[in-house]
């Protein structure tokens, strides 16, 4: 890691170093105990089930050095104390960040975003060498992990910044420094924080605070918010989607359900074949996003389609799985009214019976109760054959979905449970050979204890 020396580091967090090693070089930067080894620098944070600072005696035997709040007691070092922790972590990144001239892509949006980064970093790995965040990794202490995992040999870094609070978008964007800047959408998200999709698009902007001078803008021209956005520093703002004025846009050729589409992409520079090997609408809009990146960094038609082509779905992100006799949608990750609904979209398209298991959406404001029975109405609509509904949130979900049911005359069975366990325990009984089951919640639901059982 280039200028990483414990006394470059403790200046750039304006810390105290303590240990007499203000030479040694760091090798990594990790926030996890488990991970430090020697000639690395562990961060010792405050969570709520633990608190890292009973981990530095452990480190300090394997040879890393230590940030801390509170100097570990009889402790030699080395070790850097801070008054806070996590900032030091944001500081520490920065200055880092300071000596990168490779090109940085920061992708913000409602929606999408991790899809998004997978497969503008399939595309991007036909040309360069690829850093992309990894896992949820994209918030206050992932964004800095991130940046201090890009090394020497890396061309590019592809960097997920997700947020729910003003403010938290302008603290990533000040290590991230984008050269471009992807927006997925602006939709119905953390709206108990950020009042309405106004709200949303103004704490995503912040992001343009620290857009490098010549950087670049990209953003979903099909989004009404983003479409507002005509220009960034005097630059136009690039756009794509399914629509003949954006920049970046795509005919379908072929439908293949759950496999994926084949389309026809249309750029300033070129007109080529690709297929999104993923289901869903908003596969394509990721393949188009992906296309706008490729193009401003370079790359050929070509190799954009193999890119696109590439693409390997993230767990937890409408990962298709073929288990026993039924095929799962693992969409589990995270949800808001937008995804489910796109989620249910994509359900729809199963030729076998269509089950849909939700759970609650949370950080929703005053409007969650009416935003969950919107859902409930809208897998009526596209004609789900099952609907399980779990949650407190969710009741208002099952409500909407069987009044609608019984107002139109339409055979949805719907079956509602408080507790997930309860639902665990009988899901089995409701469920039928070669089902088609999608399976989405907010990540604090834990629905991921749904998929296990469902595909052992």
């Amino acid at each position: 890691m280039k200028n990483m020396t414990l006394e470059n580091i403790a200046k750039a967090c304006g810390g105290q170093l303590f240990g007499k090693m203000e030479q040694m070089e760091i090798e990594h930067v990790v926030t996890d105990s488990r991970q430090a080894g020697k000639n690395d620098l562990f961060v010792a944070l405050k969570g709520e089930k633990t608190d890292g600072h009973r981990f530095i005696p452990q480190i300090l035997e394997k040879g890393a050095a230590a940030l801390c709040e509170v100097a570990p007691e009889g402790a030699e070092g080395p070790y850097i104390v801070v008054p806070d922790a996590l900032k030091a972590l944001r500081d520490i990144a920065e200055f880092y960040r300071s000596f990168l001239q490779i090109p940085i892509i920061g992708i913000t949006g409602s929606v999408g975003k991790t899809s998004t980064k997978e497969c503008i970093a399939s595309v991007l790995a036909q040309k360069y060498s690829v850093l992309k965040t990894e896992g949820n990794f994209n918030n206050e202490i992932g964004v800095p992990l991130t940046l201090l995992r890009i090394r020497e040999e890396h061309q590019v870094a592809v960097v997920e910044m997700g947020i729910n609070h003003f403010g938290e978008m302008h603290r990533l964007s000040s290590m991230v420094k984008p050269s471009l800047v992807i927006m997925t959408n602006i939709g119905q998200c953390h709206l108990e924080f950020l009042g309405d999709r106004d709200g949303v698009l103004k704490a995503k902007s912040e992001i343009f605070d620290f857009l490098q001078k010549d950087g670049t803008v990209i953003v979903n021209g099909d989004d009404d918010k983003l479409i507002t956005l005509e220009k960034v520093n005097g630059k136009p703002v690039v756009t794509y989607g399914k629509g003949t004025g954006n920049s970046c846009y795509a005919e379908i050729l072929e439908n293949k359900g759950l496999f994926g589409t084949k389309m026809l992409i249309h750029t300033p520079k070129d007109t080529f074949e690709a297929t999104i090997p993923l289901p869903g609408e908003h596969m394509i809009y990721n393949a188009l996003a992906a296309t706008a990146v490729g193009i401003t960094l370079g790359l050929t038609g070509e190799e954009i389609a193999a890119g696109i082509g590439a693409v390997q779905p993230s767990s937890g992100r409408c990962n298709i799985i073929s288990c026993k006799d039924r095929v799962l949608i693992d969409d589990c990750y995270n949800a808001n009214p937008v995804s489910t609904c796109a989620a249910i979209d994509l359900l729809e398209k199963a030729d076998t019976r269509k089950v849909a298991v939700l759970g609650d959406m949370f950080e929703l404001g005053d409007d969650e109760a009416k935003m969950h029975a919107q859902v409930g109405e809208h897998a009526v609509e596209k004609g789900i054959d099952l609907l399980i509904c779990v949650g407190e949130l969710s009741e208002h979900m099952a409500k909407a979905a069987e009044s609608l049911a019984e107002k139109e005359g339409k055979a949805v069975k719907v079956v509602y449970y408080k507790e997930k366990d309860k639902m665990l325990s009988e899901i089995e009984n409701l469920l039928e050979p070669e089902d088609t089951i999608l399976i989405k919640a907010s990540h604090g639901m834990g629905f991921a204890e749904v998929v296990e059982k469902l595909n052992l």
